[in-house]
């Protein structure tokens, strides 16, 4: 009897812990309650930045790949959906992922360093990287992915439920959330919330410039530095990234850059080089570059992690090129996780373990010790 009650006990449990996982989607609590509608109805936003063209076939306009999208048909990220000649964002409001991060995980090392964004993502991507590190949803089609239903207002409320200063789109690309995220990051700066975006810089230049009015701050991957790895490696190309990334420049955004380093892939020296010269001549010597270590991960999971001597090699040949910040990540403890004055050299900003800001020696953007301006926003 005892153990037909204990069978029916773990049976009880079990089936709990079954409609758990199929019902609430992966989000984190943080400490304040979401109490988030649970998959509203299929309400539907008509995507922004497409042209109609005959037999009811459109043209979407959003990215480079500039995709001609028939009746009932969808773009190549997925998420864009031709209806009788309309199309439609199957994402807006539908995010499949809410966390509280700290800024430093974006990463942004250069932005109000030691506070949280508040960071969402919805289902999708107009990239194919092999070695993507959100694979489960930025390769997934929006009906493969649980979401929770939240209108732009609503997410706002729970913005400031938070205390983070600031909302961040990234995990996926936010490119393919295009309106949800415009119109978030328009009531955000209305009610004095920061906006941040980690993206691949795969936009067209005027749906850039039209979200960057409401942008503080960015980090783009730029993943490599020849159109022979982004073709094979992300089914994409180069130069849209670099021109995405001088728009981010010219129009006043804070800009940040990551570049996830694949032994055998895109580290050796003459691409790195040829990378970091470009980004002192195009966007300045001053903009924060991240060294990101690779693991094995969606299609290459047999590859080894990265080398830290790579990664240490790749921040001197940025230092010699003349960067200022040059920074190393996914390596816990390393030095390079710190920030360091350009002119007297010492730590204007410890980090310690995985990303904890132990200690801040700028005043009013300026090196505490020696008085050198350190590009970035520090409140």
């Amino acid at each position: 009897m005892k153990n037909l009650f204990r069978l029916a006990i773990g049976l009880a449990f079990l089936f709990a812990l079954i409609v758990s996982c199929l019902y609430l989607p992966a989000i984190i609590n943080s400490g304040f309650s979401l109490r988030l509608p649970l998959y509203a109805q299929d309400k539907l936003k008509e995507a922004l930045f497409y042209q109609k063209l005959e037999n009811k076939v459109v043209q979407c306009q959003l990215c480079p790949r500039i995709c001609v999208i028939p009746n009932g048909k969808r773009g190549f990220c997925g998420v864009r959906e031709n209806r009788n000649g309309v199309l439609y964002s199957l994402v807006y409001a539908k995010p499949v992922a809410i966390h509280i991060d700290p800024i430093e995980k974006k990463p942004l090392f250069h932005f109000l360093p030691g506070s949280t964004a508040f960071s969402i993502a919805t289902a999708g991507c107009n990239l194919r990287c092999k070695f993507c590190q959100n694979w489960e949803i930025s390769q997934r089609k929006p009906e493969e992915v649980e979401y929770i239903y939240l209108e732009p207002e609503d997410l706002i409320k729970k913005v400031k439920e938070s205390g983070s200063p600031t909302i961040a789109y990234t995990y996926t690309e936010p490119t393919i959330f295009y309106e949800y995220m415009l119109e978030t990051a328009k009531l955000a700066k209305e009610q004095g919330i920061k906006n941040i975006m980690h993206s691949a810089g795969y936009i067209n230049e005027e749906p850039l410039r039209q979200l960057s009015k409401y942008l503080d701050a960015a980090n783009i991957d730029l993943k490599g530095f020849t159109n022979d790895f982004y073709a094979k490696m992300s089914e994409a190309t180069l130069e849209p990234v670099l021109k995405s990334l001088k728009i981010l420049k010219e129009e006043g955004v804070h800009l940040e850059i990551t570049n996830l380093i694949l032994s055998g892939y895109n580290d050796d020296k003459d691409s790195i080089t040829k990378m970091c010269l470009w980004i002192k001549e195009n966007l300045g010597a001053d903009t924060p570059l991240h060294f990101s270590r690779a693991f094995p991960m969606y299609k290459l999971n047999t590859i080894n992690p990265t080398p830290v001597e790579t990664l240490e090699r790749a921040r001197q040949i940025a230092l010699d090129c003349g960067l200022k910040y040059v920074y190393i990540g996914n390596v816990a403890g390393n030095p390079a996780e710190n920030t360091y004055c350009p002119k007297c050299k010492k730590v204007i900003i410890e980090r310690r373990g995985i990303f904890l800001v132990s200690k801040v020696n700028i005043i009013d953007g300026k090196c505490k010790f020696c008085g050198e301006k350190i590009e970035g926003i520090w409140h």
